[in-house]
C-alpha cells in the first residue's frame, strides 16, 4: 500500500487500503453515513464498494445527475436538501464516490452543511485520482464559468483504487492523463519521458505513474497550500484550457470538450507562449506539440471562437488587479507566474496549433 500521511487528507492507494478505510469508520463512529454517487458512478463503481464495506454498517445514498453540467449550486441545493432530510447532523460523514464532479462538490457540499461535515473523497476517475485527490479544493461553476465558487478544505482521507478506472471509457482516461503529462510539464522532464509509456490497462506499471503523479502535486500543495506562488504552477495549460472548456460548454455548436481535453489544448498553447516569451526551448516545443496531437484529436476553432475564448480569460479565478495572469515556462521544471500575454500573442498560439502538422 502506497500513502501520504497528513493532519488531514492523507491519501492511500492500493487494495490494502480498504483496511485503513475500515478503521476509520470504526475510530469516527459517524452518527450518520452517506455516499454521494453519480449516474454512472453508481452503475459502474457501486457494487465494487458495497463489496468491500462493512457488512455491519449502513449508509444512505445520494445520487446527482452525472456530468460537468451539473456541477452547480443547485445541484448542491438537492444534495443539502436531501441531508437534511435524512437528519444528517454534525457528527454524519459523506463519502464522494466518483469522478471530479463528484468530489468537488461534494467536497464543497460536506464542507458547508452544517458549517462542516468529515468526507471522504474515493476518486474513480483518472482526474480525480492525479487532480483532485490532492490540494482540498472543493466547488462549483457559476454558468459556464469554471470553478467560481468554493472552499479549500481538506477529507479525513483520500483512497485510490486503480480497480475503478477499468469502468472508464478510454476518452476519460485521456481527459486524466492530461493532468499527468502537466505534472511532468511543471516539475520532471523524467516523468514527463516515463509517461510515453502509460498504460492503464497495466495496472501495476500504471498505479506507479499515477501514484508519481499525485506525489508532484502532493509535494507543490504542501509547500504551498493556499496558492501564493509555486501552486500556481498547477494552473498551467488551464488559463486558455479553463475558457476553452467553457466556451465549447455553452456554445450549442460547438462540440463538448472533457477537461483534460480542453487542458491538452490550454497546455499546448501555453508551451507555445512560453518559447515566445521564456525562451522555452523550440526543440522541445515541437515535441510537445507532438505528443499532445497524437493524443488528442485537433479541434478547429475559427477566429470568432478566438475572440470569444480570449473574452472569456477576464473572468480566470487567478486574475488580480484587472490582469490575465498565465503560468509560463523556460523549461521543464522552471516557471514564471502571474505573467501578461498581449491578445495578438494568444491569436499567434492558436494559429500555430492550427497549422502544426503532425
Amino acid at each position: 500500500m502506497k500513502k501520504i500521511k497528513k493532519e488531514s487528507g492523507s491519501v492511500f492507494c492500493g487494495t490494502q487500503a480498504w483496511d485503513v478505510f475500515r478503521e476509520i469508520l470504526e475510530q469516527k463512529k459517524p452518527s450518520k453515513i452517506v455516499l454521494l454517487v453519480d449516474n454512472n458512478t453508481k452503475k459502474y463503481c457501486l457494487p465494487y464498494f458495497k463489496s468491500q464495506f462493512p457488512a455491519t454498517l449502513a449508509y444512505q445514498i445520494i445520487t446527482i445527475p452525472a456530468g460537468e453540467t451539473h456541477k452547480t449550486i443547485t445541484t448542491c441545493t438537492h444534495v443539502w436538501q436531501q441531508l437534511s432530510d435524512l437528519e444528517t447532523d454534525r457528527n454524519s460523514l459523506l463519502i464522494n464516490l466518483g469522478g471530479g464532479v463528484v468530489t468537488d462538490l461534494g467536497g464543497f457540499v460536506a464542507s458547508t452543511f452544517k458549517r462542516g461535515i468529515n468526507f471522504i473523497n474515493i476518486p474513480t476517475s483518472l482526474l480525480a485520482m492525479v487532480d483532485a485527490s490532492v490540494g482540498g479544493k472543493n466547488g462549483v461553476d457559476l454558468g459556464h464559468l469554471k470553478n467560481q465558487i468554493g472552499v479549500i478544505q481538506n477529507p479525513i482521507a483520500v483512497f485510490v483504487f486503480i480497480d475503478f478506472l477499468k469502468t472508464l471509457p478510454e476518452a476519460e482516461v485521456k481527459s486524466g492523463f492530461a493532468e499527468m503529462l502537466k505534472h511532468g510539464l511543471i516539475a520532471s522532464e523524467d516523468y514527463w519521458n516515463a509517461l510515453q509509456n502509460f498504460d492503464v490497462s497495466h495496472t501495476t506499471s500504471a498505479e506507479k505513474y499515477i501514484w508519481e503523479s499525485i506525489e508532484i502535486k502532493n509535494g507543490i500543495v504542501t509547500k504551498d497550500p493556499t496558492e501564493k506562488n509555486l501552486r500556481k504552477t498547477l494552473n498551467y495549460g488551464h488559463t486558455l484550457g479553463h475558457a476553452i472548456e467553457s466556451y465549447c460548454l455553452e456554445n450549442p455548436k460547438k462540440e463538448p470538450l472533457l477537461h483534460g481535453e480542453a487542458v491538452a489544448i490550454g497546455m499546448l498553447l501555453a508551451t507555445y507562449l512560453s518559447a515566445e516569451l521564456k525562451g522555452f526551448p523550440k526543440e522541445k516545443l515541437n515535441n510537445i506539440t507532438q505528443t499532445l496531437l497524437t493524443l488528442y484529436k485537433k479541434y478547429n476553432f475559427t477566429e470568432k471562437d478566438i475572440e470569444a475564448i480570449i473574452q472569456l480569460l477576464k473572468f480566470d479565478k487567478k486574475n488580480t488587479h484587472g490582469n490575465v495572469n498565465f503560468v509560463l515556462l523556460e523549461d521543464f521544471n522552471r516557471y514564471a507566474i502571474d505573467q501578461q500575454v498581449d491578445n495578438n500573442l494568444i491569436r499567434s498560439a492558436f494559429k500555430f496549433y492550427k497549422n502544426f502538422k503532425n
